[in-house]
């Protein structure tokens, strides 16, 4: 058997003549183009020193080359008119060139893109020897070259680098030339061999209509402070024989393997700086020349105390029982019968909890009040009625038994008429956290699925524009002073893509030689609020040193400059928030939000203001994971009020978007209870005027 990987051509026709010229000036084209995409892939920098941050590019350009190994079945016998030899080839194998420029469009979130490839494609090969009448050997070989036009959708499944890609292959023939050799029989050496009989194929298809399927990883070659994105992708596809018969008579197929790597270049938006926004400061790489860590200090320009804030806080419509109890629990605020005329909703702080843990604070205080909210809201609107389902791990009875404590609580303390409430039980909620076959964090997920659904179908109870069993009530609208704010905190970050480093930690000293510790840290993002820096101090420059102990027992160790100003919001300031709440383990919930997003949020946006928007998840599931769902879910939300805003003709906004995923020093509350942890799973969406 014989490989032949010579990609010579013999002279076509025009037709083929000029399919080769296309090939050849996009060639040329990409050629021409990369030496200039090439020079943009330097490290550019502000004229303050600053480091310039590029978004990751949607559009991408490069060029594929590969192998393809051809595998040939089916028979063949008459290779022309004038020439039919006296045995019928079966099956083969060759390697051929696959060569083609490409453009590319994904967006770096999402999981669907496209691709196209153009260029040449080799399925030459050589059929297995066959011996004739007179024991003489003989052999076939084909130049089999095309002109090949590849689409293909393409599928990242964990919107990661690794992607699937498929598509239909449209094939122009423009090489069919064969040899074909007689040898002679061993028996008799002395016999003179017969010249090599060479030609074209007859009845040859023209075009082919084919498929492929394949699997890539993108290996990126550049950071984010070059404007132009470098890839290095390494692929391999299948190409089944569907469509893939060279001849339009006999039964000679193709199965192909291809083998290879496309290199794609692509320019990213240049990211601006605004004031309160972060600035990627200037840190030198590391310093080994094959290390991947990279060690970076992230600061806003200015560091906020505190903010006013109108907060509509979301009622959750859950009650949750402790497990083996179907007592309302201790953690809730339940009033004696003479209270209820004192009760007011916008004085909630005057019925706070017996206990509250961490940071629960005015939010929770609110969500401790639920039964009483809807006591109240109830006794306001006497035509309002609800149904009580009690969810319980021992079964409907116990559900139940649930929903009875809760009924006879506003029965017997708001004297409610026991008519307008309705009860039930069941074993596991609509919504379930706990699915079937869960083997990992079972207990938390079981606290989750232990509770009681306040479900109605009064407006007035209800969130507006929202219907459905699962819909949370009315929120509560609270006046509140936020603290040190997210966006305003110092991020610290060790981007070691090869799991080089075993931990880091920081040095931040200031002016008069006063330094503070902190760490070590595992993992790769730490934010510190300013004050925890700054303390009382009105402003201060700071020189941070970041060292990295690599597994090895090795260190690196980077210095750059911070300077930081502590000051006090404007008093006429007052932003806005609001929250949208999702369900375990997905973004279904943002359905119910649509349009509360664009008929109340949307409208509460200033001229030129600012939106910034975070994600958060609970602490049940894998970190990183959590850490791209919460970025999702706020990345959506932020779809929805650009689209609002542009449909009315808006473009002043100024956005920012954050995931925090299930970091406990960021996230909004703790994860004691199962409330916190459900409340944990939001996006909030803080709404400031112009700066």
């Amino acid at each position: 058997m014989k490989f032949n990987i010579d990609i010579s051509m013999d002279l076509p026709s025009l037709q083929v003549l000029r399919k080769r010229g296309l090939l050849l000036g996009i060639l040329v084209f990409l050629s021409l183009q990369m030496p200039a995409i090439a020079q943009d892939t330097a490290r550019t920098a502000t004229p303050t020193g600053k480091a310039t941050v590029y978004t990751h590019p949607n559009w991408w350009f490069g060029v594929a080359v590969g192998g393809n190994v051809n595998f040939y079945r089916g028979s063949t016998n008459r290779l022309d008119a004038g020439f039919t030899p006296p045995v019928t080839f079966h099956n083969g194998l060759g390697l051929g060139l696959f060569a083609a420029p490409m453009v590319a469009f994904h967006r770096p979130d999402a999981r669907w893109g496209f691709m196209l490839q153009v260029g040449y494609d080799s399925r030459k090969g050589t059929f297995d020897e066959q011996l004739t009448a007179c024991d003489c050997p003989a052999d076939l070989s084909t130049r089999l070259n095309y002109l090949t036009i590849e689409p293909n959708l393409r599928f990242a499944p964990f919107k990661s680098n690794f992607y699937l890609f498929g598509g239909p292959r449209v094939a122009f023939n423009m090489n069919k030339s064969y040899n074909y050799q007689l040898g002679t029989n061993p028996a008799f050496p002395d016999q003179v061999a017969d010249p090599a009989v060479k030609g074209d194929f007859s009845e040859m298809s023209a075009t082919l209509l084919s498929m492929q399927i394949g699997a890539a990883w993108d290996i990126e070659l550049s950071n984010e402070e070059n404007k132009t994105k470098t890839v290095l992708a390494p692929f391999v596809s299948f190409h089944p024989y569907f469509g893939q018969n060279p001849r339009t008579t006999e039964t000679w197929n193709l199965t192909t393997v291809r083998v290879g790597a496309a290199l794609k270049f692509g320019r990213g938006h240049k990211v601006e700086p605004q004031e309160g926004d972060r600035v990627l400061l200037p840190v030198v790489p590391a310093a080994a020349a094959k290390s991947q860590v990279r060690l970076a200090v992230y600061a806003p320009a200015n560091i906020p105390v505190e903010r006013r804030m109108r907060e509509t806080f979301p009622i959750r419509n859950y009650v949750f029982f402790e497990l083996g109890s179907t007592e309302i629990p201790e953690r809730y605020v339940l009033l004696k019968r003479d209270e209820v005329k004192d009760f007011k909703e916008d004085q909630l702080e005057v019925f706070a909890p017996k206990r509250l843990s961490g940071r629960s604070n005015r939010q929770m205080v609110v969500y401790y009040n639920v039964l009483n909210v809807l006591g109240d809201r109830m006794q306001k609107n006497p035509n309002a009625t609800v149904s009580l389902v009690g969810s319980s791990e021992k079964g409907p009875e116990d559900g139940k038994a649930m929903s009875a404590s809760v009924k006879n609580y506003l029965v017997n303390i708001f004297a409610i008429e026991p008519n307008r409430i309705a009860i039930s039980g069941r074993t596991k909620p609509v919504l379930a956290s706990e699915k079937p076959g869960g083997t990992q964090e079972l207990v938390q997920l079981r606290e989750g699925d232990r509770r009681v659904s306040i479900e109605t179908s009064s407006p007035a109870l209800l969130m507006e524009f929202s219907t459905g069993a699962n819909v949370p009530l009315k929120p509560v609208e609270l006046q509140v002073v936020q603290t040190a704010p997210i966006e305003s905190y110092v991020t610290f970050e060790a981007i070691d893509k090869k799991k080089e480093l075993k931990s880091w930690s920081f040095e931040v000293k200031d002016e008069a030689g006063v330094a503070q510790n902190f760490g070590p840290y595992t993992e790769e993002k730490v934010s510190i609020p300013g004050k925890d820096i700054l303390g009382t101090r009105p402003s201060g420059q700071y020189r941070v040193t970041m060292t990295g102990t690599r597994k090895d027992g090795t260190t690196l160790q980077r210095d750059t400059s911070l300077q930081m100003v502590l000051w006090m919001p404007d008093a006429n300031e007052q932003g806005y928030r609001y929250s949208v709440i999702y369900e375990f383990n997905n973004s279904k919930a943002i359905k119910i939000y649509e349009k509360y997003l664009t008929e109340i949020v949307s409208k509460k946006i200033p001229q030129n203001g600012r939106v910034y928007i975070h994600g958060y998840t609970d602490n049940i599931g894998n970190a990183d994971n959590n850490k791209r769902l919460s970025l999702a879910r706020a990345n959506d939300v932020r779809r929805i009020l650009e689209a609002e805003l542009k449909r009315t003709g808006r473009k002043d906004v100024t956005f920012e978007v954050h995931g925090f995923g299930e970091d406990n020093s960021l996230t909004p509350f703790e994860n004691t209870y199962p409330e916190e942890r459900f409340y944990n799973r939001t996006v909030l969406i803080d709404i400031l005027p112009k700066k």
